[in-house]
Protein backbone atom coordinates (compact mmCIF):
# COMPACT_ATOMS: atom_id res chain seq x y z
CA UNK A 1 0.00 0.00 0.00
CA UNK A 2 1.40 3.45 -0.90
CA UNK A 3 2.35 5.32 2.24
CA UNK A 4 0.34 8.38 1.20
CA UNK A 5 -2.86 6.28 1.37
CA UNK A 6 -2.25 4.89 4.87
CA UNK A 7 -4.52 6.39 7.50
CA UNK A 8 -5.60 5.40 11.00
CA UNK A 9 -9.01 6.85 10.09
CA UNK A 10 -9.74 3.68 8.08
CA UNK A 11 -10.35 1.85 11.37
CA UNK A 12 -13.25 4.10 12.33
CA UNK A 13 -13.69 5.93 15.63
CA UNK A 14 -14.91 5.46 19.19
CA UNK A 15 -15.51 7.86 22.05
CA UNK A 16 -13.71 7.89 25.38
CA UNK A 17 -16.10 10.00 27.37
CA UNK A 18 -16.33 13.23 25.37
CA UNK A 19 -13.15 12.59 23.36
CA UNK A 20 -13.27 10.89 19.97
CA UNK A 21 -10.37 8.65 19.00
CA UNK A 22 -9.53 6.63 15.93
CA UNK A 23 -9.60 2.95 16.70
CA UNK A 24 -6.05 2.47 15.42
CA UNK A 25 -3.80 4.11 17.98
CA UNK A 26 -0.21 3.89 19.12
CA UNK A 27 1.36 2.37 22.24
CA UNK A 28 4.43 4.25 23.46
CA UNK A 29 6.16 1.64 25.64
CA UNK A 30 8.75 0.55 23.07
CA UNK A 31 9.94 4.02 22.07
CA UNK A 32 11.74 4.41 25.40
CA UNK A 33 14.18 1.63 24.49
CA UNK A 34 15.36 3.41 21.35
CA UNK A 35 18.86 4.78 22.02
CA UNK A 36 18.31 7.45 19.35
CA UNK A 37 16.07 10.08 20.94
CA UNK A 38 15.56 11.95 17.66
CA UNK A 39 14.39 8.76 16.00
CA UNK A 40 11.82 8.19 18.74
CA UNK A 41 10.57 11.77 18.39
CA UNK A 42 10.31 11.39 14.61
CA UNK A 43 8.36 8.13 15.03
CA UNK A 44 5.75 9.83 17.23
CA UNK A 45 5.36 12.66 14.74
CA UNK A 46 4.97 10.16 11.93
CA UNK A 47 2.21 8.36 13.86
CA UNK A 48 0.23 11.60 14.05
CA UNK A 49 0.88 12.27 10.35
CA UNK A 50 -0.70 8.88 9.65
CA UNK A 51 -3.87 9.93 11.45
CA UNK A 52 -3.25 8.44 14.88
CA UNK A 53 -4.90 10.59 17.55
CA UNK A 54 -4.88 8.09 20.45
CA UNK A 55 -1.52 7.59 22.15
CA UNK A 56 -1.20 5.24 25.08
CA UNK A 57 1.49 5.81 27.68
CA UNK A 58 2.18 5.36 31.41
CA UNK A 59 4.07 6.83 34.33
CA UNK A 60 6.20 3.66 34.33
CA UNK A 61 7.13 3.57 30.64
CA UNK A 62 10.76 4.39 31.19
CA UNK A 63 14.01 2.81 30.04
CA UNK A 64 17.00 3.79 32.19
CA UNK A 65 19.99 4.28 29.94
CA UNK A 66 17.94 3.18 26.93
CA UNK A 67 17.27 -0.33 28.25
CA UNK A 68 14.01 -1.78 29.47
CA UNK A 69 15.34 -2.43 32.96
CA UNK A 70 16.69 -0.62 35.99
CA UNK A 71 20.25 0.51 35.37
CA UNK A 72 22.64 3.41 35.11
CA UNK A 73 22.42 6.32 32.73
CA UNK A 74 19.76 8.94 32.06
CA UNK A 75 16.20 7.67 32.24
CA UNK A 76 14.15 8.04 29.08
CA UNK A 77 10.44 8.56 29.84
CA UNK A 78 7.80 7.96 27.17
CA UNK A 79 5.82 10.92 28.48
CA UNK A 80 8.78 13.26 27.98
CA UNK A 81 9.36 11.95 24.45
CA UNK A 82 5.68 12.53 23.65
CA UNK A 83 5.96 16.12 24.86
CA UNK A 84 9.15 16.72 22.89
CA UNK A 85 7.58 15.33 19.73
CA UNK A 86 4.05 16.68 19.83
CA UNK A 87 3.69 19.72 22.10
CA UNK A 88 1.90 22.00 21.53
CA UNK A 89 -0.55 19.14 21.07
CA UNK A 90 -3.09 18.88 18.23
CA UNK A 91 -6.59 19.60 19.52
CA UNK A 92 -7.87 16.15 18.60
CA UNK A 93 -4.97 14.24 20.18
CA UNK A 94 -5.98 12.09 23.15
CA UNK A 95 -3.21 10.89 25.45
CA UNK A 96 -4.21 8.00 27.68
CA UNK A 97 -1.88 7.25 30.58
CA UNK A 98 -1.69 4.75 33.41
CA UNK A 99 -0.87 5.03 37.08
CA UNK A 100 -0.55 2.35 39.72
CA UNK A 101 3.06 1.51 39.00
CA UNK A 102 6.00 3.86 38.91
CA UNK A 103 9.74 4.09 38.45
CA UNK A 104 12.31 5.30 40.95
CA UNK A 105 16.00 5.50 39.95
CA UNK A 106 17.02 3.82 43.23
CA UNK A 107 14.35 1.20 43.89
CA UNK A 108 13.27 0.61 40.30
CA UNK A 109 9.69 -0.23 39.38
CA UNK A 110 7.27 -0.07 42.30
CA UNK A 111 3.53 -0.35 42.80
CA UNK A 112 1.67 2.76 43.91
CA UNK A 113 -1.14 1.87 46.29
CA UNK A 114 -2.00 4.85 48.49
CA UNK A 115 -4.01 7.89 47.40
CA UNK A 116 -0.93 10.08 47.99
CA UNK A 117 1.22 7.87 45.74
CA UNK A 118 -1.41 7.88 43.00
CA UNK A 119 -1.77 11.64 43.16
CA UNK A 120 2.01 11.97 42.89
CA UNK A 121 1.96 9.86 39.74
CA UNK A 122 -0.84 11.94 38.23
CA UNK A 123 1.16 15.08 38.95
CA UNK A 124 4.27 13.47 37.44
CA UNK A 125 2.34 12.71 34.25
CA UNK A 126 1.08 16.28 34.10
CA UNK A 127 4.59 17.64 34.57
CA UNK A 128 6.34 15.38 32.07
CA UNK A 129 3.62 15.80 29.45
CA UNK A 130 3.34 19.55 30.03
CA UNK A 131 -0.43 19.47 30.56
CA UNK A 132 -2.85 21.00 33.05
CA UNK A 133 -5.15 17.98 32.90
CA UNK A 134 -5.04 14.40 31.63
CA UNK A 135 -7.59 13.13 29.10
CA UNK A 136 -7.81 9.57 30.43
CA UNK A 137 -6.07 7.91 33.36
CA UNK A 138 -6.18 4.13 33.73
CA UNK A 139 -5.59 2.62 37.16
CA UNK A 140 -3.27 -0.32 36.50
CA UNK A 141 -3.96 -3.12 38.96
CA UNK A 142 -1.38 -5.56 40.28
CA UNK A 143 -1.71 -8.22 42.92
CA UNK A 144 -4.34 -7.65 45.62
CA UNK A 145 -2.82 -5.37 48.25
CA UNK A 146 -3.67 -3.78 51.57
CA UNK A 147 -5.43 -0.75 50.03
CA UNK A 148 -8.93 -1.57 48.68
CA UNK A 149 -9.55 -0.95 44.99
CA UNK A 150 -12.45 1.36 45.83
CA UNK A 151 -10.12 3.58 47.87
CA UNK A 152 -7.55 3.81 45.10
CA UNK A 153 -10.11 4.43 42.38
CA UNK A 154 -11.87 6.88 44.66
CA UNK A 155 -8.65 8.89 44.99
CA UNK A 156 -8.49 9.21 41.21
CA UNK A 157 -12.19 10.12 41.13
CA UNK A 158 -11.41 13.01 43.50
CA UNK A 159 -8.71 14.23 41.10
CA UNK A 160 -11.25 13.95 38.31
CA UNK A 161 -13.67 16.09 40.28
CA UNK A 162 -10.86 18.60 40.84
CA UNK A 163 -10.29 18.88 37.09
CA UNK A 164 -6.88 17.18 36.90
CA UNK A 165 -8.33 14.14 35.10
CA UNK A 166 -11.04 14.12 32.47
CA UNK A 167 -11.94 10.42 32.37
CA UNK A 168 -11.02 7.21 34.17
CA UNK A 169 -10.34 3.63 33.14
CA UNK A 170 -8.91 0.38 34.49
CA UNK A 171 -6.04 -1.79 33.32
CA UNK A 172 -5.29 -5.45 34.06
CA UNK A 173 -8.74 -5.86 35.58
CA UNK A 174 -11.12 -8.79 36.02
CA UNK A 175 -14.87 -8.34 35.39
CA UNK A 176 -15.77 -8.56 39.07
CA UNK A 177 -13.31 -5.83 39.95
CA UNK A 178 -14.86 -3.51 37.39
CA UNK A 179 -18.13 -3.86 39.26
CA UNK A 180 -16.46 -2.63 42.45
CA UNK A 181 -15.91 0.86 41.06
CA UNK A 182 -18.79 1.61 38.69
CA UNK A 183 -20.70 3.51 41.39
CA UNK A 184 -17.65 5.67 42.20
CA UNK A 185 -17.05 7.23 38.77
CA UNK A 186 -17.72 6.31 35.13
CA UNK A 187 -15.24 3.91 33.52
CA UNK A 188 -14.62 4.79 29.87
CA UNK A 189 -12.11 2.05 29.01
CA UNK A 190 -10.68 -1.27 30.08
CA UNK A 191 -7.13 -2.12 29.03
CA UNK A 192 -6.17 -5.79 29.32
CA UNK A 193 -3.79 -8.29 27.79
CA UNK A 194 -5.75 -9.87 24.94
CA UNK A 195 -5.20 -11.08 21.41
CA UNK A 196 -5.98 -13.64 18.76
CA UNK A 197 -4.25 -16.43 20.64
CA UNK A 198 -3.82 -14.92 24.11
CA UNK A 199 -6.24 -14.62 27.01
CA UNK A 200 -9.25 -15.63 24.95
CA UNK A 201 -11.08 -16.47 28.16
CA UNK A 202 -11.86 -12.75 28.17
CA UNK A 203 -14.06 -12.98 25.06
CA UNK A 204 -17.23 -12.55 27.14
CA UNK A 205 -15.69 -9.61 29.02
CA UNK A 206 -14.84 -7.92 25.72
CA UNK A 207 -18.46 -8.23 24.59
CA UNK A 208 -19.79 -7.09 27.97
CA UNK A 209 -17.70 -3.93 27.81
CA UNK A 210 -19.16 -3.15 24.41
CA UNK A 211 -22.70 -3.61 25.69
CA UNK A 212 -21.96 -1.03 28.39
CA UNK A 213 -20.32 1.46 26.03
CA UNK A 214 -16.88 0.88 27.55
CA UNK A 215 -13.90 0.76 25.21
CA UNK A 216 -11.82 -2.41 25.38
CA UNK A 217 -8.16 -1.73 24.61
CA UNK A 218 -5.97 -4.83 24.26
CA UNK A 219 -2.29 -4.53 25.01
CA UNK A 220 0.21 -7.02 23.59
CA UNK A 221 -2.29 -7.78 20.82
CA UNK A 222 0.69 -8.48 18.54
CA UNK A 223 3.10 -9.99 21.06
CA UNK A 224 0.55 -12.31 22.67
CA UNK A 225 2.20 -14.52 25.25
CA UNK A 226 5.54 -12.91 24.38
CA UNK A 227 4.46 -9.73 26.19
CA UNK A 228 7.43 -7.35 26.71
CA UNK A 229 9.74 -9.67 24.74
CA UNK A 230 7.72 -9.01 21.59
CA UNK A 231 6.00 -11.20 19.05
CA UNK A 232 7.42 -14.57 18.10
CA UNK A 233 8.56 -15.14 14.53
CA UNK A 234 6.34 -18.22 14.52
CA UNK A 235 2.77 -17.74 13.32
CA UNK A 236 -0.10 -20.19 13.26
CA UNK A 237 -1.02 -21.73 9.91
CA UNK A 238 -4.44 -20.06 9.93
CA UNK A 239 -2.88 -16.62 10.42
CA UNK A 240 -0.36 -17.26 7.66
CA UNK A 241 -3.04 -18.51 5.28
CA UNK A 242 -5.25 -15.45 5.81
CA UNK A 243 -2.22 -13.20 5.41
CA UNK A 244 -1.31 -14.85 2.09
CA UNK A 245 -4.87 -14.52 0.84
CA UNK A 246 -4.86 -10.76 1.45
CA UNK A 247 -1.23 -10.13 0.54
CA UNK A 248 -0.43 -8.75 4.00
CA UNK A 249 1.70 -9.75 6.97
CA UNK A 250 0.57 -12.02 9.82
CA UNK A 251 0.98 -9.06 12.19
CA UNK A 252 -1.49 -7.04 10.12
CA UNK A 253 -3.95 -9.94 10.26
CA UNK A 254 -3.68 -9.96 14.05
CA UNK A 255 -4.39 -6.24 14.24
CA UNK A 256 -7.33 -6.54 11.85
CA UNK A 257 -8.71 -9.42 13.93
CA UNK A 258 -8.44 -7.21 17.02
CA UNK A 259 -10.47 -4.45 15.38
CA UNK A 260 -13.06 -6.98 14.20
CA UNK A 261 -13.91 -7.89 17.80
CA UNK A 262 -16.28 -4.95 18.07
CA UNK A 263 -16.59 -1.24 17.29
CA UNK A 264 -15.54 -0.49 20.88
CA UNK A 265 -12.23 -2.38 20.58
CA UNK A 266 -9.22 -0.09 20.10
CA UNK A 267 -5.79 -1.18 18.89
CA UNK A 268 -2.62 0.37 20.33
CA UNK A 269 0.29 -1.48 18.68
CA UNK A 270 3.67 -0.16 19.69
CA UNK A 271 6.96 -0.17 17.81
CA UNK A 272 10.22 1.71 17.53
CA UNK A 273 10.55 1.00 13.81
CA UNK A 274 9.10 3.47 11.24
CA UNK A 275 8.35 0.71 8.71
CA UNK A 276 6.52 -1.34 11.32
CA UNK A 277 4.55 1.76 12.32
CA UNK A 278 3.31 2.25 8.77
CA UNK A 279 2.47 -1.44 8.42
CA UNK A 280 0.53 -1.38 11.70
CA UNK A 281 -1.50 1.67 10.73
CA UNK A 282 -2.12 0.20 7.26
CA UNK A 283 -3.90 -2.70 8.99
CA UNK A 284 -6.69 -0.23 9.82
CA UNK A 285 -8.00 -0.70 6.28
CA UNK A 286 -7.76 -4.51 6.23
CA UNK A 287 -11.23 -6.08 6.17
CA UNK A 288 -11.42 -9.74 7.07
CA UNK A 289 -14.19 -11.85 5.56
CA UNK A 290 -16.54 -14.05 7.60
CA UNK A 291 -14.57 -16.99 6.23
CA UNK A 292 -11.33 -15.46 7.45
CA UNK A 293 -12.73 -14.96 10.93
CA UNK A 294 -14.03 -18.52 11.04
CA UNK A 295 -10.64 -19.84 10.02
CA UNK A 296 -8.87 -17.74 12.64
CA UNK A 297 -11.30 -18.90 15.31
Amino acid sequence: MPTDSISAAAAGSWTLGDRTVRRMGFGSMRITANPDRDRAVALLRRAVELGVNHIDTAAFYVSPGGTLRVGTGPARYATELIRAALAPYPEDLVIVTKVGFGYDPVSGFTEALTPAQLRAQVEENLRRLGLDHLDVVNLRLGRPGPVPLAERFGALAELRAAGLIRHLGLSNVRPERLEEVTDIAPVVCVQNNYGLDAYREQDDFVRACGERGIAFVPFFALAGAGREAGASAEQGEAVQAVARAHGVTPQQVRLAWTLHQGPHVLAIPGTGDPAHLEANVAAASLRLTPEDLTRLA
